[in-house]
């Protein structure tokens, strides 16, 4: 009798979560949000299949497997979450992010800030900011970004524009021309649920001194982005 409660309740969350997605977001078929859609209904669904006897034991194996694999995954993401002592980088590159007409988003806008933060602190720092221009941008999320930093009173010869990226590999791999990174240490900067896999692929970029900096992201986002990102991370797993 355990398992149908928890799948009742658990259907119910999904659900619930996705209703609060999309009023956050002010629609309904944002691309991910719709696992929530799903998951809740698939949840329901096991519920009522559980309850008649029609669920195999196999099934639920292959589930607690999967379901351990993804637990397992939240805990390595985790672990460039959380502050540390930082290393006095010689670049900072901060990984572009949606930028709407020439609004710069939350989750930009965090890192910007963290970036911003870590300037002020550190003098020598360079900063990389990288991104280029997607749907929906008059300007490239580069310009954005530095336009943001001087704003905030960072020196324009201290700010780099890599304006051609569209990727988080692109990110990196571009940026590679303003420095040297085999020799230079490396910050990253991106939101939290980003950072693994941003040094992952910079580490296969041939990055060898990399310290990540984490910024936050909304707090209601942050389940949304962290399921979402176990998805990538087994991509960049098992595809590389």
């Amino acid at each position: 009798m355990l398992r149908p409660i928890v799948l009742s309740i658990a259907g119910i969350v999904c659900l619930g979560y996705y209703g609060c997605l999309c009023v956050y977001l002010r629609k309904w078929d944002s691309t991910f949000s719709r696992f929530w859609l799903l998951s809740g209904m698939g949840f329901l669904i096991l519920c009522f299949l559980e309850r008649k006897g029609y669920v195999p034991e196999a099934f639920w194996l292959l589930f607690y497997v999967v379901l351990g694999a993804v637990v397992v995954t939240l805990i390595v993401v985790s672990s460039t979450m959380f502050p540390r002592k930082q290393a006095s980088c010689d670049y900072l590159i901060v990984l572009g992010a949606q930028v709407r007409g020439r609004k710069i988003t939350d989750s930009l806008l965090r890192r910007l800030k963290k970036a911003q933060t870590y300037l002020s602190v550190h003098k020598e720092t360079k900063v990389i900011v990288s991104g280029g221009q997607g749907k929906g941008e008059v300007i490239t999320e580069a310009e954005a970004m530095a336009d943001y930093l001087q704003n905030q009173g960072i020196e324009k010869m201290r700010i780099y524009l890599e304006d051609r990226s569209r990727t988080t590999q692109q990110n990196l791999e571009f940026s590679e021309t303003f420095l040297d990174k085999e020799k230079h240490c490396v910050g990253i900067v991106s939101n939290n649920f980003h950072l693994y896999r941003a040094c992952q692929i910079a580490k296969r970029l041939g990055y060898q001194r990399i310290e990540p900096v984490a910024a936050s992201c909304h707090p209601l986002l942050f389940v949304n982005y962290m399921i979402r990102e176990v998805l990538a991370v087994w991509k960049l797993w098992i595809c590389g």
